[in-house]
């Protein structure tokens, strides 16, 4: 019996992949949040991946040039968290402080601590951490 080869679909890998509008909407959206969580310019730029305070004050003014894979993946995650504090918590203060509250699950650091050791499999860590606490 011999194999035969199937035509290629659309569908798989690298179909989810962030567009340049999106990701400027994400950038626009990332300044309004971490003004929320009252980040300070060297934390913001931390997590986003070790970005210049050149760059991120250009952000500030919405001034969004080319922006890396890492960097869309890095905003994508962060947004994760910020939907996970929002089904957690009615009162939007409560989640924006909640940030930087000690916290047990994290060993008394604060997700912002954990966030801020500068890899992306930490953020992940805060966003899992916040869909576990909400059963997904």
């Amino acid at each position: 019996m011999r194999l035969q080869s199937i035509d290629a679909t659309s569908a798989g890998y690298g179909t989810d992949r962030i567009t340049d509008e999106e990701a400027r909407a994400l950038a626009r959206t990332t300044v309004n949040l971490f003004a929320k969580w009252g980040l300070r310019d060297a934390e913001a730029c931390t997590l986003l991946g070790e970005m210049s305070t050149s760059t991120w004050a250009r952000w500030k003014r919405g001034e969004i040039g080319e922006i890396p894979r890492d960097r869309r993946s890095r905003m994508a995650i962060l947004m994760g968290v910020h939907k996970g504090l929002h089904y957690l918590f009615r009162e939007p203060q409560r989640g924006y402080g909640w940030v930087r509250k000690a916290n047990a699950a994290f060993g008394g650091a604060s997700a912002l601590d954990i966030m801020l050791r500068g890899e992306i499999t930490d953020l992940l860590d805060v966003r899992d951490y916040l869909a576990a606490e909400r059963g997904l």
